[in-house]
């Protein structure tokens, strides 16, 4: 049965003249200076702005940015955003400097059908964690919304107040961005084109355990790399100096080890691809030359952060032979250009492949194919804006944010 997407979006429900309470998710990189690093994630929700704009819709944005402590923690506001969102739009969007308030009442009674505001930070307020139902009911009172749109993708695996609760107040729908995200990756997972690799990198096993132990039961190929691996080097009895490790990943490891060898059998090395050998730096400095070496030769203070060229060309045969590929997690410290080259390889095999459907995971591995790309992610077929989302999605946990709309 093919995927679809079960829940009502924008093209379901009649949106003309309405007015819409829209949940982003605007949490960008920002330099040191405060400016917008990446503004991927404005531009992909552009579609579904459009698509209400076209039909005369007043638009009421909330999001976040960031972990702000409080409200005076005024780094992390969002006039930026909405100066930046402003021009690619090429529609005014007036920031209101406040999230609830009498402030935002006022200004919100005066708008226009095609008219954009865009509130404050909604972590500027406790509720919003907190899955707060009063503050919810704030939000969609004082927009004067009649209809909610869930279109901030990075956000739908949280239980928050403007995730959940509200869809208690107002009727709910997914944005367009929402339901490309879903299909994309939910298409990838249940009706891949075979065969099908799944390459697990970063550094955190605990957050990765369920991913792995799903890709391993649909998957063809499993790659680990990235710190990651450095948890599997260990428990084979390496020594990896002073690498990056989790102490406490042994009987996760073993876990995952004793999915590997059921659903693989007398196959597991050629389907569980793990590092044959390692780039390291000798000094341990992340700007120290790269080493390569097999796992056996890493002593302290050496560190392993990337890795090595039999490995790479390992995983470009397996990635070349598939016809799907679900990358999440970075090969090594791919924010360096001597670490960075496993992932650099892997994002060119797939650059070179077109024929092969390539879903790349949100947080660090969408920033880096990003910046390495020319086409800025295009050489893929779908570059998703949600880190912990596209992770549970991928594991198929369930996402509070999109359960709780209305069902086809």
């Amino acid at each position: 049965m093919a995927v679809t997407f079960p829940y009502r979006t924008v093209k379901d429900v009649d949106v003309r003249g309405k007015r819409i309470l829209l949940r982003a998710d605007y949490n960008v990189p920002l330099r040191d200076d405060g400016s917008i690093a990446d503004d991927y994630r404005l531009v992909a929700s552009l579609p579904t702005l459009r698509y209400l704009l076209e039909r005369s819709a007043g638009i009421v944005i909330i999001a976040h940015l960031g972990r702000p402590k409080s409200a005076q923690d005024t780094k992390y506001s969002l006039a930026p955003v909405a100066k930046r969102l402003a021009k690619l739009l090429d529609h005014p969007v007036r920031f209101i400097g406040e999230t609830v308030g009498d402030r935002v009442a006022q200004l919100t009674r005066s708008m226009n059908p095609g008219d954009i505001v865009m509130l404050e930070n909604l972590r500027f307020q406790p509720a919003e964690k907190e899955n707060d139902a009063k503050f919810a009911q704030q939000l969609a009172k004082q927009s004067r919304a009649e209809l909610f749109v869930q279109d901030g993708f990075g956000v739908v695996h949280r239980s928050h107040a403007s995730t959940v609760a509200i869809t208690q107040c107002l009727p709910a729908v997914a944005g367009l961005l929402v339901e490309q995200e879903y299909l994309a990756i939910k298409r990838a997972t249940d009706e891949p084109n075979r065969p099908l690799t799944a390459i697990l990198g970063g550094a955190k096993i605990h957050d990765k355990m369920p991913l792995a132990r799903k890709f391993i039961q649909i998957a063809d190929n499993v790659v680990i790399g990235g710190a990651l691996a450095n948890n599997f080097i260990k428990y084979d009895g390496h020594d990896v100096g002073d690498s990056l490790v989790d102490e406490a990943a042994d009987q996760l490891v073993q876990q995952i080890l004793a999915d590997a060898q059921h659903r693989y059998g007398d196959k597991l090395a050629d389907h569980l691809i793990l590092p044959s050998d390692v780039a390291i730096s000798k000094s341990g400095e992340l700007k120290g030359e790269r080493v390569e070496c097999g796992p056996d030769a890493v002593r302290a203070p050496a560190k392993i952060y990337d890795i090595g060229e039999q490995t790479i060309r390992l995983v470009e045969r397996v990635v070349a032979s598939s016809g799907t590929v679900i990358w999440n997690g970075t090969l090594g410290m791919a924010e360096t250009v001597n670490f960075s080259r496993g992932s650099a390889r892997l994002a060119l095999t797939l650059a070179k492949n077109p024929q092969i459907v390539s879903v790349i995971g949100g947080g660090d591995t969408a920033n880096f194919v990003r910046g390495w790309d020319a086409l800025k992610g295009g050489s893929f077929s779908h570059v998703s804006t949600g880190g912990g989302a596209s992770l549970a999605l991928m594991a198929g946990e369930d996402l509070p944010g999109i359960s709780a709309l209305m069902r086809r």
